[in-house]
């Protein structure tokens, strides 16, 4: 396997010794790595687990920290040294991250310094951690718990073979109730999606050795696979920002000349806001000029006339920027629509934990702005003829999850078809459309269904909606008692909120404007109960609204 997963990082030193390849931004300025300087910290931990620690091949190794160069070194030392790694996600609660933990029992938790507490906590719970390790400078280092950076330096140590079915990762999934599931990913999954992806940049990213804006955690696949893997292999230099708040992102993105970023479609929502918030405050002689621009760029298919004619906007993105890809929910049309029309492409991607994670990417000249593209030349795909949902099969799918058969069974057929979960459609060029998620559907009494996303998408193109929540909620009593009705969750703009500040008058207005926005939707698909909650939506750490939590507050009140 070193052919494999460690020659990338051989290579990358060889071919890109001095320049930056993971960099951060903190309160001193930014802390970056050389290629050269993450494959000496890579060897120098590696060294330190197989020869201090004593580490035996399959042994874990747990990461609980935020985004930072470091986690790179901490991946590569874990693959040398024959462990499998998890990687955490440093926003859970330690009653989560136990149950977590005593799913996978590692051996060694490495954590950054803004998670001492809680990694001080789950050594005391968590019988088999032996070892902590702190991930940055060591301000917190002592002789029972080492940094990366007081380890012995210059030795040896020899890489432990793995094979492509060897487990390389157990990620967890967001979302879940209950027993915890881990996403068992090996090598010969992941080596694929970085094959595939490298095979595909050429029609997304066409220069190599771009700086690359990662916004994503590092606990998610996208992220390692894509974000990381990916790119680090066509020798970028990849920056986390300290915020990620869309002016300080801007102003890492002019600092550092970034020309690519991997995000979702939230963060997308909210940068095209700050951006529509900065041209309200130009002149009107501006204003007019940017309108007439904008509607005459839909017309014109030359992005560089399209960047030219909105040069003052993408200076702010520092003048280099070049495109998103954009996974993990569902892209707005308008988003995407406002985004392509300034100059700047938008790539949309589709995929799951539990195909290590892509499965489709849009991609070339062609772009719909709706579709997730053609599904990876590595996969055979179908639709369940009954339901509609998306099947695939390929070697970029799971093991299973992590000793748990019977959630694996549900969802993995003993001849390799995994179930997404997803209904979908093809069209005539074979790209893919995904219109809504199985356990998402919502079954009224004369039997009709119908798909939150769906429903969703209409009311999201009201200005004055912030958030939207769409499921169903079962009647309790009369004569449909037992049966579904669909209920959304509106959370309404500050600037309405401020308009109508009396709770009463507040949900009348938005009452009346869903209902002028459902004659879009066939009647039976119009909201039946509409909430109005002033509070954010509770999210995933990639920004997907927790639908399930969203139901329980609301149906609870």
């Amino acid at each position: 396997m070193k052919e494999n997963v460690l020659s990338m990082l051989e290579k990358n030193t060889k071919l890109y010794g001095e320049r930056i390849a993971l960099g951060k931004r903190n309160k001193y300025g930014w802390k970056e790595l050389t290629y050269k300087g993450l494959s000496l910290l890579s060897m120098q931990f590696a060294s330190y687990l197989i020869t201090d620690l004593q580490m035996q091949k399959g042994e874990k190794l747990a990461i609980l920290s935020e985004s930072m160069p470091e986690i790179g070194a901490c991946l590569f030392a874990s693959v040398i040294s024959g462990m499998v790694t998890v990687p955490l996600d440093n926003k859970l609660t330690i009653y989560e991250l136990k149950s977590i933990l005593s799913s996978c029992e590692p051996s060694v938790l490495a954590f950054s310094q803004a998670n001492l507490e809680k990694a001080l906590e789950l050594k005391k719970q968590i019988p088999s951690i032996k070892h902590l390790i702190v991930m940055d400078e060591p301000i917190h280092a002592t002789e029972e718990i080492p940094s990366l950076y007081t380890l012995p330096s210059g030795r040896e140590c020899k890489w432990r073979h793995r094979s492509l079915r060897d487990t390389a990762l157990i990620i967890y999934t967001s979302g879940t109730t209950g027993a915890p599931k881990g996403v068992e990913t090996s090598f010969g999954n992941m080596i694929t999606q970085v094959y595939e992806m490298s095979k595909l940049m050429p029609e997304i990213m066409p220069h190599e050795c771009v700086n690359l804006l990662s916004i994503l955690p590092m606990n998610h696949l996208f992220e390692l696979t894509v974000g990381f893997s990916t790119f680090l292999n066509r020798g970028s230099s990849i920056y986390y920002p300290q915020s990620l708040k869309p002016k300080d992102v801007l102003a890492d993105m002019r600092e550092k000349k970034i020309d690519f970023m991997i995000t979702v479609p939230a963060f997308l929502k909210l940068l095209k806001s700050t951006i529509e918030s900065d041209i309200k405050s130009w002149s009107d002689e501006e204003k007019l000029l940017f309108e007439k621009s904008y509607a005459a760029a839909e017309y014109i298919t030359d992005y560089s006339i399209r960047r030219q004619l909105f040069r003052s906007i993408l200076s702010k993105f520092g003048g280099n920027f070049y495109g998103f890809i954009s996974g993990g929910a569902p892209l707005d049309a308008g988003v995407g629509e406002f985004f392509e029309r300034i100059g700047i492409k938008i790539f949309q991607g589709y995929g799951l934990s539990e195909t290590s994670p892509v499965i489709s990417m849009d991609r070339g000249d062609d772009r719909k702005l709706m579709s997730v593209g053609p599904v990876l030349g590595s996969y055979d795909a179908k639709l369940d003829p009954e339901t509609g949902e998306l099947l695939v099969k390929g070697p970029s799918v799971m093991k299973g999850y992590y000793k748990n058969p019977e959630k694996t069974a549900e969802v993995l057929e003993p001849d390799g078809w995994l179930h997404t979960g997803d209904i979908a459609e093809f069209d005539e060029d074979g790209r893919l459309y995904i219109t809504g998620r199985i356990k998402n559907m919502i079954v009224l009494s004369g039997g009709k269904k119908v798909f939150p996303e769906e429903v969703e998408a209409v009311l999201e193109l009201h200005p004055d909606f912030a958030e939207i929540c769409v499921f169903g909620a079962t009647r309790k009593s009369g004569a449909k008692d037992g049966t579904e009705e669909i209920m959304t969750v509106i959370v309404p703009t500050d600037k309405i909120q401020e308009k109508y500040p009396v709770k009463e008058d507040l949900e009348k207005y938005i009452g009346q404007e869903v209902k002028n926005l459902s004659i879009k939707l066939a009647p039976y698909k119009r909201p039946v109960n509409i909430v109005v909650r002033k509070e954010p939506l509770p999210r995933t750490s990639t920004r997907k609204v927790k639908r399930n939590i969203v139901k329980e507050e609301t149906l609870a009140m």
